[in-house]
């Protein structure tokens, strides 16, 4: 083992919502050093990755994996790093690089409707949250300007505003023109919220349209967690690569005293601080604390009550994929430019899950020249499909909400280990009524766009088949009662109280919009109760 490093504050991930939160504890004096299990990468090199990788529609395909701090992938096949029990598959597509996984998202940046925080008390289901929408409203406001949120002025209707966006929103494509005209007699298509310039903006360029935000933005118009990595550091935070954390210690005192990690070769190291966040994400977190179990806490640190890991809950999804009746010509623009709203919210919630209907604007080209040549088509019909279907398909998706369910989990597995020799992240995970309900009211409204759209050839998502969003929330929840929740209403654990908990793991609901920004304000706000502001 090395010699024990010392600092007042370190931080484990540099993931966004970890990046943002040590830079704001270094601009106000604290000495941080922030850990990451995975290699630096640059923007340039995934580009060249991207354009020569021979999976375009595989998220992970252009990032670096490795033997020592590996994370799933499951093209050509599954590489096994997760263990599954059951009964249904979850497969999370993270990444464990500097940066975290916000490289290759599509940075939607919506704010929870403040409904979402009182789930239980307003419609009797699921859990209420410790805190309010108006606690954390200034904390959002506080993220988007970091990152740079352009945004139209109609969505304040949902999720109310102090303050404007720091920019409208991305000028619309003429795919979500079109779309917005002939749906808007009953549904209002938005101009999504989003991490992405509109206009230049803190040094980057604005959107140009390339059309791979996912997996990668070829010219950083869209913010990610390199972006937060590299402020932290200018701001005084020591950022150390290849550091795979697999234990805390503690003392009887209810405070952490250390943390040890591996680098990758395989030698130990320890570090002591005053304060211990954990920043990595809703899965990896959970398996340090478990892997932290000693003779007093045999199920792991911070699971007294057995909360830990527990309410795991992502997006469930499906699509429908149709021809509208006139040319909308995607792949201009951003790949998911807008979405419909309207049905995050009401009282159909006490029976079903509320969901979002997001857009589709990515090129079809790729997909439906494959499709036209496994029909045997060739030359002139060849030609004309091609044309046809890349001009005319249109692909929409529902992003729906999952109630906690403490059966729903992330645990240690106890038959996988990694090339540490350390349990890998295992799964029980399923699906319930409020989901399946949820899932054939968005049907219904899939067919009424489709009808309102004039579709053709409308294929949907087999039935009873679940995509999930790499929405990864529920698993630290906090709460105001530790035996129901892992962290108090500041993100600190209930039983040390120098450990804080920074990811969209402590999002008790996971409600119905993408979790990264309201992860980043909670971030904000345990920075803050770090430094004694709350």
């Amino acid at each position: 083992m090395s010699e024990t490093l010392s600092t007042d504050v370190v931080v484990v991930g540099s993931g966004v919502v970890g990046a943002l939160t040590a830079r704001k504890l270094a601009l106000a004096g604290r000495q941080v050093l922030m850990l990451e299990a995975g290699p630096r990468i640059q923007r340039d090199q995934i580009v060249t990755n991207f354009r020569h990788s021979a999976r375009k529609d595989d998220l992970v395909a252009p990032y670096p994996n490795s033997e020592i701090a590996p994370f799933p992938d499951y093209k050509p096949q599954d590489n096994g790093y997760l263990d599954q029990t059951g009964p249904e598959d979850y497969k999370p597509e993270y990444l464990r690089v500097v940066g975290g996984t916000s490289w290759h998202w599509a940075a939607q940046a919506w704010r929870l409707v403040p409904n979402d925080f009182r789930i239980k008390s307003q419609y009797g289901v699921g859990r209420d949250w410790p805190i309010s929408y108006q606690d954390l409203e200034p904390y959002y406001y506080e993220a988007e300007l970091l990152w740079g949120v352009s945004g139209p002025a109609a969505m304040a209707k949902y999720s109310p505003r102090t303050h404007p966006y720091p920019m409208e929103g991305v000028t619309p494509s003429y795919l979500e023109q079109r779309v917005m005209a002939r749906l808007a007699p009953k549904y209002e298509v938005l101009t999504n919220t989003t991490g992405r310039n509109s206009v230049p903006y803190d040094g980057r360029p604005q959107c140009c349209g390339n059309n791979n935000c996912m997996p990668i933005c070829p010219i950083d118009a869209q913010y990610h967690g390199g972006i937060a990595a590299a402020a932290a550091e200018m701001a005084g935070v020591t950022l150390k690569t290849h550091a795979v954390v697999y234990k805390l210690e503690h003392n009887d005192k209810g405070k952490i005293t250390a943390l040890h990690y591996y680098d990758w070769d395989k030698v130990s190291h320890r570090v002591e601080a005053e304060v211990f966040v954990l920043a990595a994400n809703a899965i990896e977190t959970p398996r340090i604390l478990m892997l932290s179990a000693d003779a007093r806490n045999p199920n792991g640190l911070c699971n007294n009550n057995d909360q830990l890991g527990r309410h795991l809950m992502d997006h469930p999804s499906n699509s429908a994929t149709f021809y509208v009746d006139e040319p909308l010509w995607p792949g201009r623009g951003p790949m998911s430019p807008s979405s419909i709203q309207q049905l995050r919210d009401g009282a159909f919630r006490t029976d079903s899950a509320a969901f979002r209907i997001d857009i589709s604007n990515s090129s079809r080209v790729a997909g439906v020249t494959a499709g036209a040549i496994r029909e045997g088509l060739t030359g002139a019909a060849l030609d004309n499909a091609i044309t046809y279907r890349a001009s005319h398909e249109l692909s929409i998706k529902n992003v729906l909400e999952q109630l906690p369910d403490p059966k729903n989990r992330t645990l240690l597995s106890t038959r996988k280990k990694d090339a540490l020799g350390l349990p890998v992240p295992a799964f029980s995970y399923s699906f319930d009524d409020y989901v399946h309900k949820g899932m054939q009211h968005s049907l219904a409204v899939y067919a009424d766009i489709a009808a309102m759209l004039g579709a053709t050839n409308v294929r949907y998502s087999a039935p009873g088949v679940y995509s999930n969003n790499q929405h990864i929330t529920g698993t630290l929840a906090m709460g105001s009662d530790e035996r129901t929740s892992v962290t108090n209403p500041v993100g600190r654990a209930w039983e040390y109280d120098n450990l804080y908990m920074v990811s969209t793991g402590v999002m008790p609901t996971v409600a119905t919009a993408n979790s990264t920004l309201t992860a980043c304000a909670l971030g904000l706000r345990t920075a803050d109760a770090i430094l004694g502001k709350i």
